[in-house]
């Protein structure tokens, strides 16, 4: 209850402070699924309204598309993967825009692929055909979950593929295995027929991955002057998670009013595979939602050069900040 009085608290304050109907489109990482329902809770419910914030959430086709878009004001804030973000500030090292609150605290990157196709472990993708999405964040990180699961890379061909084939191709075999989140693919695969157990996920978590996932951003130019405002936005989405994690099918019916095609049962189950792997860790039970340790983040660094090579100084700084966050984070209970 404290926690929950906290989080409130925290809305409440930064609602007092928000000018009024303050617009701020906001664009997703991805499209109208699952994972984006406690955002459409939030606005349903009227967090967003009460902080005079007038949010318009857009949806993305990958992080590196969506990462841009707030790099150059087309979106004041937005959603994307922190590795490829810290990799777009190094290209970039001017560009305004950083991390403002760890969403994904473990990353949903995964190769997805058929048992009956030969894949069950990571030496398994040796000799077969990987489909991958080039703009795909699983797929960027796949160097390291290669050079971490000692794969010889000559001997795996990577077919580019478009997210709208991805999982089509491997339903018919053309693939072995996809790069992609794991709430997508496998959910996606299941819809296209493929059975439960004729699917392995591997999770690069659970296979020498040590990083972060997704985080909200903002462009730092916009945000001169709006430090109120973001942090009710900030606590907004918070309470939007907290809702969804309590009750995952009124958060699918709002998801539901904004893609009448989707399946309600499937894109629950796609909300509950994102609540229970990437949202609520140990880390976040023991530091609260919405933070990181900065540790962490820098090891993760370290890890990203295995296979990136940096052109710029590393300044963990740029990549996030706990400005807009209440101290503790927020609690999901």
């Amino acid at each position: 209850m404290f926690h929950r009085l906290i989080t409130a608290a925290a809305l409440a304050a930064a609602c007092t402070a928000a000018s009024a109907e303050t617009k701020i489109p906001f664009t997703l990482d991805w499209k109208f699924e699952g994972p984006a329902a406690p955002y459409f809770m939030a606005l349903d419910k009227g967090y967003f309204a009460e902080a005079g914030l007038d949010v318009e959430i857009s949806p993305g086709v990958g992080s590196t598309d969506a990462i841009p878009k707030v790099a150059t004001g087309a979106f004041p804030m937005g959603f994307g993967d922190i590795n490829v973000l810290i990799k777009f500030l190094d290209q970039n090292p001017d560009a305004p825009i950083t991390g403002i609150m760890m969403t994904y605290n473990k990353p949903p990157f995964a190769i997805i692929g058929r048992k009956s196709l030969g894949i069950e472990t990571p030496k398994d993708l040796e000799g077969k055909v990987l489909g991958a999405p080039p703009p795909d964040a699983a797929w960027a990180q796949f160097p390291i979950f290669a050079a971490e699961n000692d794969l010889d890379v000559e001997k795996i061909t990577v077919e580019p593929v478009g997210f709208p084939t991805r999982e089509p191709m491997l339903v018919e075999g053309k693939v072995a295995a996809v790069a992609g989140y794991n709430f997508s693919s496998v959910l996606n695969t299941m819809r296209l027929g493929v059975p439960a157990e004729d699917i392995t996920t591997l999770l690069m978590a659970d296979f020498g991955l040590d990083l972060y996932g997704n985080t909200l951003i903002v462009n730092t130019d916009w945000a001169e002057g709006k430090e109120e405002e973001i942090k009710a936005f900030v606590a907004a989405v918070a309470m939007g998670w907290k809702d969804s994690i309590a009750d995952p099918a009124a958060a699918i019916s709002g998801l539901k009013e904004r893609n009448v095609a989707a399946d309600a049962d499937l894109e629950q189950m796609r909300l509950q595979m994102t609540i229970d792997g990437n949202i609520l860790t140990e880390e976040v039970a023991a530091n609260g939602f919405g933070l990181i340790d900065e540790d962490k983040l820098a090891a993760s660094v370290e890890q990203l050069k295995m296979t990136y090579e940096f052109k710029n100084d590393v300044d963990i700084s740029k990549y996030f900040t706990e400005e807009y966050m209440p101290e503790g984070g927020f609690s999901m209970e």
